[in-house]
């Protein structure tokens, strides 16, 4: 609990991350990322007392699906791979928490993709990802929400990736 406090930050620097890159990243409030901390599932990089990264978990379809979210890298620590750790301990903390689940993730940055592929994820359509209308509402704060609403969640400018806990044994 000790984290809340970068609540704040968080938030900025994924708001100030989308504006950069102008890619499609749903944005997210303190409260939010005040909530995934509590929970535990949250995992922050801190360095000397400086937020340096952050990734969130979110379960979706009555437990079948896990999705990794907001994995965001202070500017300032960024090309050291500490996206790749945070990813892979948010990953593997997942496996733990939801052993059943399917793990998945959209992005549109390369970056990511090969961390997941590294990982062992899979490129998908989105019909294979969750169906859960709560999921897809977190993306209207994207920029690209148009996309994925006119063709009716079939295709966006992310790409979904899927880990199949199940056929990756």
């Amino acid at each position: 609990m000790k984290h809340i406090n970068y609540s704040n930050i968080i938030s900025e620097t994924i708001h100030s991350s989308a504006k950069v890159r102008g890619t499609g990243i749903a944005l997210r409030t303190p409260q939010y990322i005040q909530k995934k901390i509590k929970n535990n599932d949250a995992v922050i990089a801190i360095e000397k007392n400086e937020f340096a990264g952050f990734c969130y978990i979110e379960v979706w379809g009555h437990g079948k699906y896990v999705a990794h979210s907001g994995l965001i890298v202070s500017p300032k620590f960024r090309g050291n791979g500490l996206a790749k750790k945070i990813k892979t301990l948010t990953f593997n903390h997942s496996k733990i928490k939801y052993p059943d689940a399917k793990i998945f993730g959209i992005t549109t940055g390369l970056a990511v993709m090969k961390i997941n592929y590294e990982l062992g994820y899979k490129p998908v359509t989105f019909s294979e990802l969750t169906d859960d209308k709560e999921f897809w509402k977190g993306c209207k704060t994207c920029k690209n929400y148009d996309v994925l609403n006119r063709t009716k969640r079939e295709m966006c400018l992310c790409t979904g990736m899927l880990y199949n806990s199940k056929s990756n044994k």
